[in-house]
């Protein structure tokens, strides 16, 4: 058995068993016997490798900047690579026979440094210095679609830009030129603020102002409407005042009618009266003063009477005597008074 090994490979390990030119096995993490002199074996690793990558390229403004990133990728057509790259191992199955398999990170390095070349080129310096999310996206997106890529049967997993600086003389005038645009911002700041002060300061003068000038055209306006409140009352009363004058103007002259019309009235009243009592007086003056004298004593009282019988004696006194009167008779007069 001297020229019969045993090899077993990793479960991330693709390999290939060639005899005569043919492939008898294949698969990953095998594990066999084989005869040295008449069996080759291909072994391509397909687990996710990193390449790191690091260029100089020059802006489009003819400024040198570094690139540094890296690339993931894993083979996914292991027959494809193994027909351009020599992945065979030696008679002992612990070493490759070539070095092609160190050459498949550099070749995909290659290529993505040409992208890199053909975009960097394209841009000023301030714009590629914060261009890598801009150069990851283009980069990953071109790559995929290589030519060379897709022969070699590599899957790019994906591309970091890690960072993107400078020449140190180019990062220092950039610092100085930045530094100057910070100062000078910040004195525009600083001017920018004392105008705002100012500007503020200015308004709320004038609000201050139209604040006064409000309050003043607003007691104006109250003092107008006061004084043409007062004006509207003074209208009213001296109103109020010519319709009382109106008013006892009429009645007055009412009041004159009426004392015209009293008057007339009461002469007219009076002239009844008096041609009344002057026909009457001409009838009293044709009848007998007796006959007048018992028609007023009809319907009298006693005592009525009585006083009258007296009134007769007494114009008769010189003529009678001596008078008796019985205390009867006078007790009648005194429960009778004369009203």
């Amino acid at each position: 058995m001297f020229w019969i090994n045993f090899i077993k490979f990793q479960p991330n390990m693709y390999a290939l068993q060639y005899k005569r030119g043919r492939v008898v096995r294949e698969g990953l993490g095998l594990s066999f016997f084989y005869y040295t002199p008449t069996t080759s074996i291909v072994a391509v690793p397909v687990s996710g490798m990193e390449a790191p990558f690091i260029f100089e390229e020059s802006t489009r403004d003819f400024q040198t900047i570094t690139i540094q990133g890296q690339v993931t990728f894993r083979v996914r057509e292991v027959r494809k690579l193994s027909e351009l790259l020599n992945y065979t191992l030696n008679a002992t199955g612990k070493e490759y026979l070539s070095d092609d398999p160190d050459k498949l990170p550099q070749r995909i390095v290659d290529i993505i440094h040409v992208l890199l070349k053909r975009k960097v080129s394209n841009l000023p310096l301030k714009q590629a210095l914060i261009a890598s999310d801009e150069l990851t996206n283009s980069i990953d997106e071109a790559i995929r679609t290589q030519q060379e890529i897709v022969s070699l049967g590599v899957e790019i997993l994906g591309i970091a830009i890690l960072s993107i600086l400078p020449t140190k003389e180019t990062a220092r005038a950039l610092e100085a030129e930045t530094r100057e645009q910070i100062l000078e911002e910040a004195d525009n700041a600083i001017y920018t603020r004392r105008n705002a002060s100012v500007e503020q300061e200015r308004t709320i003068k004038e609000n201050e102002l139209n604040t006064e000038i409000a309050v003043e055209r607003k007691k104006l306006e109250i003092q107008e409407a006061q004084m043409d409140a007062e004006q509207a009352v003074q209208k009213m009363r001296h109103q109020l005042e010519e319709d009382q004058m109106s008013f006892n103007i009429l009645l007055e002259e009412k009041k004159k009618i009426l004392t015209e019309l009293t008057i007339e009235n009461l002469r007219a009243e009076a002239d009844v009266k008096a041609y009344a009592a002057t026909k009457m007086m001409e009838v009293f003056n044709s009848v007998n003063p007796n006959t007048l004298h018992s028609l007023v004593s009809v319907g009298m009282a006693p005592e009525t009477l009585i006083a009258l019988a007296f009134q007769g004696l007494a114009e008769k006194a010189e003529k009678i005597g001596e008078l008796n009167i019985s205390p009867d008779l006078l007790r009648s007069l005194l429960k009778h008074p004369k009203p």
